[in-house]
């Protein structure tokens, strides 16, 4: 696994989709399915002058879920119209890892698990199921920013994206409705409701304005180095 894999101790890191479609490329390529995310710059790599890295290529930063069948996890299968041979379902071509739909001698079978089954080689965290955007307001400064955040993100982990716009920020305190946040909670676990889907239940028609949650963070007096 990559270094942006996980998290220090066993916390998985999550990401937004967003945040794996910026891993577009050929030498930077990103891709989720079945709410994994994995890194598979280095496959393209080994792979540069393999036409079967180009399916993969042509899907970078995107959900290839629908590649897979959600409750065996394996590659969607369909039945070969010429051998009539139950085959991986390829639209978009056959790609590396994937046998052919009849036996061949230039297929390799020693590259040990495929990889979409090799998280542990590949694998840089989970997708998230939610995205939230966070308004963080400095009372300091009373600059607001807006962060997307995962939804099962703790607040010291929001508090590391935030950081971005403030490298002063564990000098802060985290309040919402002036209640000290408990920065190893989530926001729901905080009491900070993402109310969407009450709304929907509703008929409730909404804005994007109104989904947005916000928090406040107060300057202590012991300012350190960020």
């Amino acid at each position: 696994m990559t270094g942006e894999g996980t998290e220090s101790g066993s916390r998985p890191k999550y990401w937004t989709p967003e945040e794996v479609s910026r891993h577009n490329s050929d030498v930077d390529l990103w891709v989720s399915f079945l709410g994994k995310v994995y890194d598979l710059s280095e496959l393209s790599k080994k792979h540069s002058d393999d036409i079967l890295m180009e399916p993969i290529i042509a899907v970078a930063g995107t959900d290839i879920s629908h590649w897979f069948d959600s409750k065996t996890r394996e590659l969607r299968l369909h039945v070969d119209p010429i051998t009539g041979c139950k085959v991986p379902y390829t639209p978009g071509g056959r790609f590396v890892h994937v046998p052919p739909a009849v036996p061949r001698a230039d297929f390799a079978t020693n590259f040990g698990r495929p990889w979409w089954k090799d998280f542990s080689e590949y694998g840089v965290g989970l997708l998230t199921r939610r995205v939230r955007t966070l308004r963080v307001v400095n009372t300091l400064s009373s600059q607001e920013t807006l962060i997307d955040v995962c939804s099962e993100e703790l607040l010291c982990e929001i508090e590391m994206r935030y950081r971005t716009h403030n490298a002063h920020t564990t000098s802060y305190t985290w309040k919402y409705d002036e209640q000290v946040l408990d920065m190893q909670k989530t926001l729901e676990e905080n009491g900070i409701k993402d109310e969407r889907d009450q709304f929907e239940n509703l008929s409730i028609d909404i804005t994007d304005e109104d989904t947005i949650s916000e928090v406040q963070v107060y300057y202590n007096d012991d300012l350190t180095e960020g």
